[in-house]
């Protein structure tokens, strides 16, 4: 083989594995890009979630608030102005807020709330906690592929900031055997 036959063909090893580089940078931007989509669609269905808590929340405080018993009143408002601090919290502070409503609801007196309720607050419980786990589960695998050295030194995830996970209490209401 002649040195300009030597040439061409490291050339063309060049180019080929430029384009191969190039397709698997373009594969994996565009897969992060979906991936933050899924936490973005994720984390509005867990806004939704908690949202629909927060209103079950306010209807057992309603019926505590109208209750005949002063520290049932006073728990009462007290469900009442954390599921609406949860609800217009910043989302730095949406965990602890989320949780202190988490901590009332298991306070509260679960003999003397309407059948209803009852099953209003586990479906809303039981959606926040699958909720929370497809948010999670969209906030790792995004991690997982963004945290890539590769990844970050070509800067494939932009100027994105990697998603936090959100932790909170997932039950609240008490066991059968409570």
């Amino acid at each position: 083989m002649t040195i300009s036959g030597l040439t061409i063909v490291i050339v063309g090893v060049i180019i080929l594995l430029a384009v191969l580089a190039g397709g698997w940078a373009f594969q994996t931007a565009n897969r992060l890009d979906r991936l933050n989509v899924r936490v973005d669609l994720a984390r509005q269905a867990l806004d939704a979630a908690l949202a629909r808590r927060s209103v079950v929340a306010r209807a057992i405080a309603a019926g505590m608030i109208a209750s005949y018993d002063e520290d049932a009143r006073a728990a009462g408002q007290a469900l009442a102005v954390a599921a609406d601090q949860a609800e217009h919290a910043a989302p730095q502070f949406r965990e602890q807020a989320e949780n202190r409503v988490s901590g009332l609801l298991a306070q509260t007196d679960t003999q003397s709330r309407p059948q209803g309720l009852v099953v209003e607050l586990a479906d809303a419980e039981t959606r926040v906690m699958m909720a929370r786990r497809f948010y999670n589960d969209a906030v790792r695998d995004t991690r997982n592929l963004a945290e890539r050295r590769l990844v970050r030194w070509l800067h494939l995830g932009g100027t994105a900031e990697l998603p936090q996970f959100f932790e909170i209490i997932e039950r609240v209401t008490p066991s059968s055997g409570s």
